[in-house]
């Protein structure tokens, strides 16, 4: 099983991160990376209002359940990649691309810092840039994605089989 962390990158919605955190928790997910404009629970060293973190903590903590206190989790304001390209993790955008790999034809690595992006845009090209890798869900509707949340249980399942 390789060992994977999730950089969750400008989702707007706590509802969202809430649901990326327990769905984190229940695959084994080594640490949760929340950046840009993601709302975050409260953090060691908040420099927030508190009254700001009282309200993004509890609206987060009703997907979450209480996991948001269980996967260690940072923020960062814009996702580093270099420290943990240095620890072996390859960078895996999940993305429409046409450098994507269908996640079924998907060779995971040992190391994994599966990349999500914003809710309805997807990933900056700066972003894609700097992926090693593209992976995409096979979609078999008439929708063209699945929710920011959903797409990272299927991927994370689909990664540690």
């Amino acid at each position: 099983m390789p060992e994977i962390i999730v950089i969750a990158h400008n989702i707007r919605s706590t509802h969202n991160i809430g649901s990326i955190f327990r769905t984190c928790e229940g695959f084994g997910v080594k640490k949760l990376i929340i950046s840009g404009y993601s709302p975050y629970p409260l953090a060691s060293n908040d420099s927030r209002l508190p009254h700001i973190v009282e309200k993004l903590t509890a609206q987060i903590h009703k997907t979450a359940l209480g996991a948001e206190t269980m996967v260690p989790f940072e923020y960062q304001s814009y996702p580093e990649f270099d420290e943990l390209k240095q620890e072996g993790y390859k960078i895996v955008g999940l993305e429409q691309n046409k450098r994507s790999k269908m996640l079924n034809d998907y060779e995971p690595p040992e190391k994994i810092a599966l990349l999500l992006g914003e809710e309805v845009n997807g990933l900056t090209d700066d972003l894609l840039n700097q992926c090693d890798d593209l992976i995409e869900i096979p979609m078999h509707g008439k929708k063209e994605s699945f929710n920011v949340s959903v797409a990272a249980g299927i991927a994370l399942y689909a990664l540690i089989i």
